[in-house]
């Protein structure tokens, strides 16, 4: 059986290389979720997939106020803020 290709409409920021950026700028909009094994390659390929803006995906250490306790994260940040609501909505991954 052989693959199938999905062709898709090109997208001008993975053209010039610029849809995700290596350090995490200040204008997203982020979200926090607990890091868990190979998660990250993971939540990359369904939004390289499924959305078509900026966003950021990469490692965070949180600290819990109350118990001062402190815990690996994976931050997620969108450029626009409706990616980050339908991601947060349709995102497989994080039903687990």
């Amino acid at each position: 059986m052989k693959n199938e290709i999905k062709l898709k409409k090109p997208n001008r920021l993975d053209f010039y290389g610029v849809r995700r950026p290596t350090a995490a700028p200040a204008h997203f909009e982020y979200i926090t979720i607990p890091m868990h094994y190979n998660l990250e390659k993971s939540i990359v390929r369904w939004i390289a997939d499924h959305l078509k803006g900026r966003y950021y995906v990469g490692r965070a250490i949180e600290i819990k106020s109350e118990t001062r306790d402190m815990a690996d994260v994976l931050k997620i940040g969108f450029e626009d803020a409706k990616e980050l609501s339908y991601f947060t909505l349709a995102c497989p991954h994080l039903k687990y």
